[in-house]
This record gives C-alpha cells, structure tokens and sequence, in this order.
C-alpha cells in the first residue's frame, strides 16, 4: 500500500500476525550532495512525547534500544540498493512505556557545509513483514525540500493497543541536536 503525507495505516488491523518488521528508509543523492554525511534516527517515546532513557534514541552511536526490542543496521551502499538505513523492530519486546517511534534524517553539519534536502531525491520510508517478506506499506516523499536539513519520515505509534503508520514527511531547517533536545528529558 502506497500513502500519502499524512496518511495513516493500521499494522495491527491489516497485518493482525505482524511480529518482526523492517522499516526501510532510502534516498537517492545528487552529485553535488555527494559529500553529505546523513544520519538516521529513531526516537522511541513514552506518552510525554520524551524518552525514557537515553538507551531509547537509536543512532549511529546507539544501534540497539535497551529493551532489544529496535535494532539499527546500515546493508553495504552498493548499485541498485535502495534501502540506507534498516530498523528491525520486534514488536513483542518493545517496553510497554513507549508509545510511539519516530524515524528522522539529518544531515550532519548541515550549516556548515551548506547543504540541504535538495540535493536529496527519491526519499521513501517502507514497512516490512519480516516473517514473511511481504512490503506492507510506502511512503515516497514527493515534496521538495530546498531550504530543510532534516526530515521527519515517518512514526509508529500505539493508539488502543494497536500499532499504526504515519507518514509524516515534515521538513525543519534544524540538525540532530534539535530533535534530541525535543526528545530528551
């Protein structure tokens, strides 16, 4: 299924044995942003829109959230791969705390190298079944993004003890140091 900016997807309704998934992100990068060294991120928040604990901000520095349950991991950049970053998700262990998930692309240093999400093309976000293989849901950002250095892709959230898709597809003129200022107590 293919949404559109805003868009929401009920994972626990459309996939009701979901237990392992992979959530996707990829872009395509024009020549001039080549240099670009681009970040991404989960924030796996409690229902004060905050992190438990530092453990739960998932990042380069931090490929794993304390409760096992997210895992970040970065398939070897070669033609014809379409994914950059890869969040496996086991649905089962995610502490019960946490409440939603949000997936954030940051170009590192952005201000001082010039750069922004218009050198940056082809931007999706996609839900995996791992057990199965099947794609679930897409979301392609089809905005332009001149004057933003970070984007929110897309969030997993819990409402009624189901777990749902959003596709965001906000732009900030902002770097990591923002969201983790937003995020962390």
């Amino acid at each position: 299924m293919q949404l559109s900016k805003g868009e929401r997807f009920n994972l626990s309704q459309e996939a009701p044995d979901l237990k392992k998934m992979a959530i996707a992100l990829g872009w395509q990068v024009t020549e001039a942003g080549q240099s670009y060294d681009i970040d991404v991120s989960a924030f796996m928040l409690g229902s004060d829109g905050k992190l438990p604990d530092d453990n739960f901000f998932i990042f380069y520095n931090n490929l794993q959230s304390s409760d096992g349950s997210v895992l970040q991991s970065i398939p070897a950049n070669s033609p014809g791969k379409e994914n950059k970053t890869i969040y496996g998700i086991i649905l089962e262990k995610v502490n019960p705390e946490i409440v939603e998930i949000t997936f954030v692309v940051t170009i590192h240093e952005a201000d001082k190298i010039n750069a922004s999400f218009r050198n940056i093309r082809n931007s999706f976000i996609k839900i995996i079944n791992l057990d199965t293989g099947i794609e679930l849901v897409r979301y392609e950002l089809t905005e332009s993004f001149t004057l933003e250095t970070a984007l929110e892709f897309g969030r997993l959230y819990k409402k009624n003890g189901e777990w749902r898709f959003q596709a965001v597809g906000a732009g900030y003129q902002a770097g990591l140091k923002s969201f983790v200022d937003k995020y962390c107590r």
